[in-house]
C-alpha cells in the first residue's frame, strides 16, 4: 500500500470518527455571517488570505472559510491545486479573523495538507460557505 492510500484511508476513517462523535441534534443553531476575503499575493504562487466571520461556531469555520477561499483563488489564476502553510485564528466577541497562507499550483504538491481546488469550491457551495 502508497503512503498516499495510507494517508486517504486514515483520513476517510478520521471523517467517519469525526461524524459519530458529534452532537448536532442537540447543538444549537447558529447563523455563521461571512463577512469578507482579503487576498494578498506574497510571491508568486505565495497568496495570503484574510476572513472575517460572525457567529463560527469554532476556529475550524473560519479555517474552512479560508480554505475555499484558497481553492477558488487557485481556479481563478488558473491552478487546480493548494498546499496550507498556516493559518492563525482570532476571536473577540463572536468576530473571529483567519490568516491563512498557501501556495497554490499547477501540479500536486508534495505534503498531506494539500487540496484539490475544483473539489473543495464543489464541497464549500455544498456547505454554504462562500469563496471568493
Amino acid at each position: 500500500m502508497t503512503q498516499r492510500a495510507r494517508i486517504a484511508g486514515l483520513i476517510t476513517a478520521l471523517a467517519v470518527l469525526a461524524g459519530c462523535a458529534s452532537d448536532a441534534g442537540n447543538a444549537p443553531p447558529r447563523s455563521a455571517a461571512y463577512d469578507g476575503i482579503e487576498t494578498i499575493l506574497l510571491d508568486g504562487e505565495l497568496v495570503n488570505f484574510r476572513v472575517s466571520m460572525r457567529n463560527a461556531g469554532d476556529k475550524g469555520d473560519v479555517e474552512a472559510y479560508a480554505r475555499c477561499a484558497a481553492a477558488q483563488y487557485a481556479l481563478i489564476r488558473g491552478f487546480g491545486f493548494a498546499r496550507h502553510v498556516r493559518t492563525t485564528v482570532a476571536q473577540n466577541g463572536n468576530a473571529w479573523r483567519g490568516d491563512a497562507v498557501y501556495v497554490i499550483s499547477a501540479a500536486l504538491p508534495r505534503g498531506v495538507r494539500t487540496i484539490d481546488a475544483e473539489v473543495t469550491v464543489r464541497d464549500c457551495g455544498a456547505l454554504g460557505i462562500p469563496t471568493i
